[in-house]
């Protein structure tokens, strides 16, 4: 779905690792490259400078636990969700304002959507 993903979004793929974390590391992560000291469930670089994308999704397992229970949704959606999340960030999408986290949640929804859909056949 991960390939599909990027397909729909018009974009090339030459190369993405998920690395899962605990919150420690990702807050070291979010407070040195982001300047954000706040937990996170997930941070997404793009490490390449020409059109394919080349990227890193750094997911903290306990916030994916966390929110699972909050959204009140099983863990592996969530999981998913947030995987779907960082795809689209390394797609071009932002979720700083109201606008765009609207469609970024719109966006993480349809793949979502299309990933139950597939895996349920």
């Amino acid at each position: 779905m991960i390939l599909e993903l990027f397909k729909l979004e018009d974009k090339r793929i030459s190369d993405l690792n998920v690395i899962f974390c605990d919150d420690a590391f990702l807050l070291t992560i979010n407070q040195e490259f982001l300047k954000h000291d706040d937990y996170t469930d997930i941070v997404t670089f793009e490490l390449s400078e020409s059109d394919e994308t080349n990227g890193e999704i750094y997911i903290s397992i306990p916030r994916i636990l966390e929110n699972a229970i909050s959204h009140e949704v099983s863990k592996v959606e969530e999981l998913h969700r947030v995987i779907f999340h960082g795809c689209l960030h390394l797609c071009g999408y932002n979720d700083k304002l109201k606008n765009e986290k609207d469609t970024m949640r719109k966006k993480e929804e349809e793949y979502l959507k299309r990933y139950s859909s597939r895996s349920s056949t």
